[in-house]
């Protein structure tokens, strides 16, 4: 597998490298550092009354994810990043200093992404896309391994399922009173 994944990501390193593309992934790596995108836009859709729920459903899936991904599985996986091994790859961002298994850029896009969709909120598809490039860029900018950014796709897609159905339970019960 390990092959697999390094001629992968060696692929795109040497097909898709460019200066533009230099430039465009390390801004949109960026707006994934510390799911800040994700926190910032639920804080919007929170402040809408008719966004609300779908603002605490992204919250809590968000809130699940860094919790399996970051506290528990990267310290329990303790898996080196690609870049750590293949070193004479440039790195066009800092060095992340934690571990690569799951990638918490991804996990959190793709948390947000799937609590936006389990709410029945039409802004799942712009927020998809944004997910799949910050996903993407993590490939790009050699700091993940692919099944890094496919294990944060399904640990996030189940965080954002999750934490929308938590919220629809208690949105429920709220709602009638219980």
């Amino acid at each position: 597998m390990r092959s697999f994944e390094f001629a992968l990501l060696d692929w795109i390193q040497g097909n898709l490298r460019n200066p533009v593309m230099d430039l465009l992934m390390p801004a949109v790596t960026t707006l994934g550092n510390g799911g800040l995108i994700w926190i910032a836009f639920a804080g919007i859709l929170l402040l809408i009354p008719r966004y609300r729920k779908a603002g605490a459903a992204v919250l809590a899936g968000l809130a699940l994810e860094v919790i399996c991904c970051n506290l528990v599985l990267k310290p329990l996986i303790a898996r080196v990043r690609p870049c750590d091994v293949n070193t004479a790859v440039q790195l066009l961002v800092a060095r992340p200093d934690d571990f690569s298994f799951p990638s918490g850029h991804t996990g959190a896009s793709f948390a947000a992404v799937t609590a936006l969709y389990a709410d029945g909120n039409r802004l799942w598809i712009p927020a998809l896309l944004l997910a799949a490039l910050i996903s993407f860029s993590r490939l790009y900018l050699y700091v993940h391994y692919p099944t890094d950014v496919l294990a944060g796709i399904l640990l996030g897609a189940a965080a954002g399922w999750l934490g929308s159905q938590g919220i629809a339970c208690v949105g429920g019960k709220l709602h009638h009173g219980l």
